[in-house]
């Protein structure tokens, strides 16, 4: 995320101002830190322009600190002493966490994101074996066995509490193949004489927000199928219309492959979120998956960063 990669380049351009006081030059510190000296200059400069002050005399004789400089050193010298001790507590806590965790998620999910997300979770956490098991329908987490069961279906259990992840906002697509062939519809109830493809989860029932309220149509679908990967497929071989995550479908959108149809008439979001039985979610091992998902799904969800981060 932007916010912490900010910190962590301040913290880099403190290390690097310690560096050049500990050693007495920018080439000295570039040697330590195993860095050019010109890095050793940009961050030195870096570093004076968000303190609004400059922090060395330069002078090609020696090299010596500022008012300001003396006066921020000491400080220095706390902060990076601090960070470095929370984030060795950090790793012994992770280190001490031993346990067992089978956890349910969805394919697509899965294969395109969280994947990612749990085997960070787990290079960060190694004495944490998981069982992640990929399913695509509801699962109700206590009866099936599972410490944490993730979805994006409204449905909730009894003793089992509901963790809200990130949004997925959803889009009706079809291929320009497909409308060049069938035409397109204008209305929902156009859906009727159309090939629908339906992803077995949400079922056959599909509901739109319209300008006069919430439309439900029961489409006869031509294909369903679990997987939002394959139904995506179906849709780009102009096999018929589909209800789609708009994360999935929008590099095809955008290339003009697929088009999002019926935009005055909008298909719900999803929530992902996490289940978790009420006697399992303040075991350690699972407080620290539970932690790490919201990390790596809030404020952005996976598909809508840009930047790369691995919660390490």
């Amino acid at each position: 995320m932007s916010w912490l990669r900010a910190i962590m380049d301040t913290l880099d351009n403190i290390k690097t101002f310690l560096a050049v006081v500990r050693t007495g030059s920018f080439s000295a510190a570039g040697r330590e830190l195993d860095i050019v000296p010109s890095v050793v200059t940009k961050r030195v400069n870096q570093l004076e322009h968000q303190l609004k002050a400059t922090l060395f005399i330069r002078s090609t004789r020696k090299l010596e600190l500022t008012d300001t400089g003396e006066r921020y050193y000491p400080r220095f010298l706390g902060i990076v002493s601090d960070v470095e001790e929370a984030f060795r507590d950090v790793a012994s806590t992770r280190s001490r966490i031993e346990d067992h965790l089978r956890i349910k998620c969805p394919t697509t999910l899965t294969v395109m994101y969280f994947g990612k997300i749990f085997t960070a979770f787990q290079k960060a956490y190694p004495g944490v074996r998981l069982d992640l098991v990929l399913m695509d329908r509801s699962v109700n987490p206590v009866e099936e066995g599972f410490d944490i069961a993730i979805g994006a279906l409204p449905s909730s259990y009894t003793n089992v509490v509901d963790l809200p992840l990130c949004r997925m906002p959803r889009t009706v697509v079809a291929s320009q193949g497909y409308i060049e062939k069938y035409g397109e519809p204008q209305h929902p109830r156009d859906l009727l004489s159309h090939h629908c493809l339906s992803f077995l989860a949400t079922g056959n029932s599909w509901f739109f927000d319209g300008p006069s309220g919430s439309i439900n149509i029961n489409v006869s679908p031509s294909l369903t199928v679990n997987d939002s990967l394959v139904l995506l497929d179906a849709v780009k071989d102009e096999l018929g219309i589909a209800i789609l995550p708009r994360h999935i479908v929008h590099p095809f959108i955008k290339s003009g492959k697929l088009k999002s149809i019926m935009p005055e008439f909008p298909v719900g979001d999803l929530w992902v979120k996490a289940l978790v039985p009420e006697n399992r979610q303040s075991i350690p091992a699972v407080k620290a998956a539970l932690d790490w998902l919201q990390a790596a799904t809030q404020p952005q969800a996976p598909w809508d960063r840009t930047d790369v981060d691995d919660n390490s």
